[in-house]
């Protein structure tokens, strides 16, 4: 290991994929060339600025192609003050090739920057690689040259593995697509070498990296990224007279009113339609104030994708239903560069910045916000927390809760003394925590005790069990099994993350997702691997909620509801559920045994008409309408093919007639003491059914040491 100069620390920026230059990054150019690519040249040149640090090379592929800028075939670059980016050839050939790729090339890039710092006479004090594939070629350097290795992975393989298989990729097509083995493999290696790994927020520590079999938490450190403050900053006064905001003013009655404002793109998860729903039901915030929705871009709503038109148009039936025109603006089209400027307009017309997403692993648009002069109500949960925690320039709101969300924007929009102080510390703390010279700054403090050798990373010795990683599934409903009981939550809660390296969690509801998430959080029950909502025709995975798009595509075959409503409109003791009970893939009955058909009857007038569906009684009074192809059962096990689990590797808790079809076959199964119900009598003689002695979640327990569920 070299001794660190009078002239400072040598550090060496490894980000192999993706076009980098010092200047006019071409973002979005591709799936390669976007946040990581900006992040890298940002922190390459903070870094260059402080004291004690002499020298940053950002190392990437040298890339030569006639349809690209000559800029990617030069081997340096200077980004001044003694930060360059070097470009290394990966073998042949030197034309652009995406990340997935690149594997091949890999090794040749290792020789060839070997013999660039050989060639420098300067060997880095430290490596910090970004993304799987430079951590590969960081993980052999590291150990040749004897240096500490630093990693971000910026995006984790096992975690995309999870969102591919939700769009409808096959495990094997993932693979042969986008080499995720390979990735994978990988992103093992480096863990086991790096002696720090970076990341921006504790939820990733916690749910992404957790996945790992190299996990190790204490040489993990949480340094959120910087925000460009010569980007984002204060409202000057003009904003207005810009494009953006004429384009914003024409939808607006009254557009000196503040704006609220809440700029996303139009994804389930990110849950604009709660806000629209707040704002809608407050008279008076639609008094105080207007609603900006900047929704990415969009000409035709038909040509977007599934989720995007659904998110869309619920919207848009949003502000129809609570009649909300010249009151809301929704602009179709906005550039990138005139972002800040819509910051600036909510900032100049005292407004607020609304994020009321699900779930937010971090949230830079609220770091952009503060910059601008804006004070902030956000989500509780992820990383607005740490964010309103350091700046004190916001609220924190249940994002399932209505009532909250009008409570804070009120709060802040009523009292301006209380605006100004949020604002202006917004403004404070964000130069303060989050500028780039912070982020720099915090990790140079954290890199170096590595390199002055007073802080040795020892290896902690990993428990491994001889079973495969989450190779079984324990999924239980939630009122009747689940939240029966909350005194004994704890105790299952316990049982589950002993044995979360292992085992998938997973909950299987007639809620929908958003009531089904206020359930959990209500009782602190951690967030499942997987939801399976609103009887099995919706299907999320966490970390970030992703909704599982091929499924909804699969069951929507021959799925036509007015028919399905029509037909059974005039039945006698059928009565409709409220509007909260009902989805776009379950229509759902009270049920009066008393007066109406029987399930069997009902079933054959559905025939008759040609229509394909479910119908399933739950409790003798529930009764559900879904598509053919939808129910509990049936989405678990496409869940677990997906996944390559065994049914005989499954347990499930359940006991009405929407949970039958879960627990019947080869899957273990759990009825719980208190649910005992004739709907299941015929299941008994199962040896593949255990009928607990005791109730709710100790009754689940009882099962898992029944069936010796972890092999103990």
């Amino acid at each position: 290991m070299s001794t660190p100069s009078a002239k400072g620390l040598y550090i060496a920026l490894i980000s192999v994929h993706g076009l980098i230059r010092g200047q006019n990054l071409e973002l979005g150019r591709d799936a390669d060339t976007g946040g990581q690519t900006k992040y890298v040249v940002e922190l390459a040149r903070a870094l260059s600025h402080l004291p004690g640090v002499g020298a940053v090379d950002l190392f990437t592929r040298l890339v030569a192609a006639p349809k690209l800028d000559a800029d990617y075939s030069q081997e340096i670059e200077s980004l001044g003050n003694g930060a360059r980016i070097v470009r290394i050839v990966a073998g042949s050939p030197e034309e652009y090739i995406s990340k997935q790729f690149l594997w091949d090339y890999l090794d040749s890039f290792v020789d060839n920057m070997l013999v660039f710092i050989r060639n420098s006479h300067q060997v880095p004090d430290i490596i910090h690689s970004h993304y799987a594939d430079a951590g590969y070629v960081g993980s052999r350097l590291a150990h040749f040259l004897n240096v500490p290795l630093v990693h971000t992975g910026h995006s984790l393989g096992r975690v995309k593995r999870r969102r591919l298989l939700a769009t409808g990729i096959s495990s094997d097509e993932i693979d042969r697509r986008y080499n995720m083995a390979r990735r994978i493999e990988a992103e093992e290696i480096t863990l086991t070498s790096a002696d720090r790994v970076i990341t921006s927020t504790q939820q990733e520590i916690e749910e992404q990296y957790e996945l790992y079999d190299c996990y190790q938490p204490d040489r993990m450190r949480v340094i959120p990224p910087g925000t460009d403050l010569e980007l984002f900053y204060p409202p000057k006064g003009d904003e207005w007279q810009t494009p953006i905001g004429q384009v914003i003013s024409r939808f607006l009655n009254e557009p000196n009113k503040p704006l609220i404002l809440a700029l996303s793109r139009p994804d389930t998860r990110k849950n604009i339609g709660a806000l629209v729903d707040a704002y809608g039901s407050s008279e008076r915030l639609q008094e105080l104030a207007n609603l900006l929705i900047i929704a990415g871009n969009r000409d035709d709503i038909s040509d977007m994708d599934e989720g995007a038109q659904e998110v869309l148009t619920n919207l848009f039936l949003a502000i129809d239903r609570y009649d909300l025109y010249g009151r809301v603006a929704y602009p179709k089209h906005h550039k990138a560069d005139e972002v800040p400027y819509i910051y600036r307009l909510a900032a100049l017309s005292g407004g607020v910045f609304v994020n009321p997403a699900l779930t937010e692993p971090f949230g830079l648009t609220l770091l952009e916000a503060a910059a601008s002069g804006l004070p902030i109500v956000a989500t509780e949960d992820g990383g607005p927390c740490g964010i309103i925690g350091n700046c004190d320039n916001g609220i924190l709101i249940d994002p399932l809760d209505s009532d909250t969300i009008v409570a804070a924007l009120l709060n802040l929009l009523e009292n301006p003394k209380e605006w100004q102080r949020r604002a202006d510390n917004g403004l404070c703390n964000v130069e303060k925590h989050y500028s780039w010279k912070a982020h720099a700054t915090t990790y140079l403090s954290t890199i170096r005790p590595l390199v002055d050798k007073t802080e040795v990373v020892e290896p902690t010795p990993l428990t491994r069990r001889p079973i495969l990683h989450h190779d079984r599934i324990i999924v239980t409903d939630l009122d009747q099994s689940l939240l029966g009981n909350p005194a004994d939550l704890p105790r299952f809660i316990e049982v589950l993350r002993e044995n979360r390296k292992y085992t998938t969690f997973g909950i299987a509801t007639g809620r929908r997702l958003d009531t089904a998430l206020k359930a959990l959080r209500q009782y602190h029950i951690p967030e499942p691997d997987v939801l399976i909502t609103s009887g099995g025709t919706a299907i999320h995975y966490n970390p970030d909620l992703t909704a599982d798009i091929w499924w909804s595509q699969h069951i929507d075959r021959r799925w036509t509801p007015q028919e399905v409503r029509r037909v059974l409109s005039d039945l006698p003791g059928l009565e409709l559920q409220p509007k909260l009970q009902q989805s776009r893939f379950k229509i759902s009955y009270f049920y009066d045994s008393d007066l109406a058909p029987s399930v069997e009857e009902i079933n054959s007038l559905l025939y008759q008409e040609d229509l394909a569906v479910n119908v399933i009684l739950s409790f003798g009074q529930y009764l559900d309408i879904l598509p053919i192809r939808a129910s509990k059962g049936q989405a678990l096990r496409y869940v677990a093919d997906r996944w390559g689990i065994p049914l005989e590797q499954i347990l499930v808790a359940g006991g009405s007639g929407a949970d039958e079809d879960m627990m019947r076959g080869n899957t273990l199964a759990v009825v719980v003491a208190n649910r005992h119900h004739e709907e299941l009598s015929h299941l008994v003689n199962s040896d593949r059914i255990y009928y607990a002695k005791q109730a709710y979640t100790l009754g689940i327990i009882e099962a898992i040491e029944h069936f010796d569920f972890f092999h103990r």
